[in-house]
């Protein structure tokens, strides 16, 4: 697409791509900020509704299961409709079960609640699609790394700073019962701001928007159909499933310890809630920089060398991950517990970042389509992890597993290397 941006300038505002990328990434975080607000409070959650373990498994796998449906439905939608109009409805929609979490009265309905709110982690798809028709193979990794990361320290926002809400409004007189559901109607309401905020000041690609360019007879998307054809063509790319598992084994690894660190924290080791949520939280703010990185060292390394350099620094990460895992699993203080998980968590949101510096090269007629089976394979990820907490029923022994499997899947990473990777050649989203 002629005007993709080849810089990315961040105090800027003036062109639409760098607007698309400062709303992108906002938006995001509000989204990952009301999928995880949930996960610090769960203790208080997990007393009022008398959760068992397996029932807390149950609330964690609901809470990404549909992600993977709604992932693959959007990366069409964004080739049929656009990124904007796709956004904009994702988020006025999951503001509804975001809202409605904080009148559960069972635990059958909170899982029902916490069912739809994994439908926002999907925006992901579309942060990383909107960057990718904006920018350039120059930037490319970096913006879609900036963007997903710093969107995905949401989650680690919500760690934080949901036990600090409740405990304010518990402080302003309200009980603990109703001081939980107050705070969650928070992340609903900003959802619905950034609906309106995302509509008024976003366009689709750096030419305007896709309807417009379709009705001015204008043709500019690549294979010339889009939507289902562009899914069509990206589960025939091999390539797109290989990013589908190795992109579980870095997000669903992430969302996993999102939802169970705080409680994790808690019952192992005793922490207060407050102490644990920031313990917790400390995990998802290392994407304020970590996945970024992890972009701009893809790009770095593809500028030195060729595309299969991007190849290698994911599967070097992923081996790191995988090590840090089974460190993790075997600490036995909060402090080297800590330390740990901050140490395979750079691993992870680094290879998160390279993955999808990857994404745009791995088919020139389906980008949409492959940003949503390998965003999907993230949740599978975390849905398979759930499951085998759930099967063991022991965290540390989860946590150990997981690391084998992540050092496993790294293979799948060195299968992705193109045969010939000496010109990057970005998938257009049109043309």
């Amino acid at each position: 697409m002629a005007g993709k941006a080849n810089s990315i300038k961040l105090l800027s505002f003036d062109t639409p791509q760098m607007r698309a990328f400062h709303l992108t990434w906002v938006a995001f975080f509000v989204c990952f900020f009301a999928w995880f607000a949930c996960a610090p409070l769960m203790p208080v959650i997990k007393g009022e509704f008398h959760l068992s373990v397996a029932q807390i498994a149950d609330i964690n796998i609901a809470a990404v299961a549909i992600t993977i449906l709604v992932r693959l439905l959007v990366g069409p939608l964004c080739d049929r409709f656009g990124p904007r109009k796709t956004y904009t409805g994702l988020l006025a929609l999951g503001a509804l079960p975001v809202l409605g979490v904080a009148l559960a009265q069972s635990y059958e309905s909170f899982l029902l609640f916490r069912l739809g709110i994994g439908a926002v982690g999907a925006s992901f798809v579309i942060t990383q699609y909107h960057t990718s028709v904006m920018f350039g193979p120059k930037v490319v990794g970096t913006a879609n790394a900036a963007a997903a990361g710093w969107g995905n320290s949401g989650g680690g926002a919500a760690q934080a700073l949901m036990p600090l809400l409740m405990g304010a409004v518990v402080m302003a007189g309200v009980s603990e019962t109703m001081g939980w559901r107050v705070a969650l109607l928070v992340p609903g309401v900003l959802m619905l701001i950034m609906a309106v905020v995302y509509w008024k000041f976003t366009q689709d690609c750096p030419e305007g928007n896709f309807a417009d360019l379709r009705g001015a007879g204008i043709p500019f998307e690549a294979g010339g159909k889009g939507g289902w054809a562009s899914f069509r063509e990206a589960c025939r790319n091999y390539r797109a499933w290989l990013l589908f598992v190795t992109y579980g084994a870095c997000f669903g690894i992430e969302l996993f310890v999102h939802n169970i660190a705080a409680t994790y924290y808690v019952d192992h080791f005793k922490l207060s809630l407050g102490a644990a949520g920031m313990a917790a939280g400390s995990f998802g703010l290392l994407a304020l920089f970590a996945r970024a990185l992890g972009g701009w060292l893809s790009d770095r390394a593809a500028n030195r060398g060729d595309l299969n350099s991007r190849v290698t620094l994911l599967f070097v990460l992923m081996v790191g991950e995988g090590l840090g895992l089974l460190w993790f699993s075997s600490t036995t203080s909060a402090a080297l517990a800590i330390t740990a998980m901050l140490a395979f968590g750079l691993c992870t949101h680094m290879a998160c970042g390279a993955t999808y510096a990857l994404v745009p090269f791995v088919s020139r007629k389906a980008l949409g389509g492959v940003a949503g089976i390998v965003g999907a394979g993230g949740n599978v990820g975390a849905v398979l992890a759930g499951f085998l907490m759930k099967g063991s029923g022991d965290v540390r022994q989860t946590f150990m597993i997981l690391g084998g499997l992540v050092l496993a899947s790294a293979v799948c990473a060195i299968g992705v290397r193109f045969k010939s990777a000496v010109v990057e050649t970005p998938a257009p989203a049109a043309a």
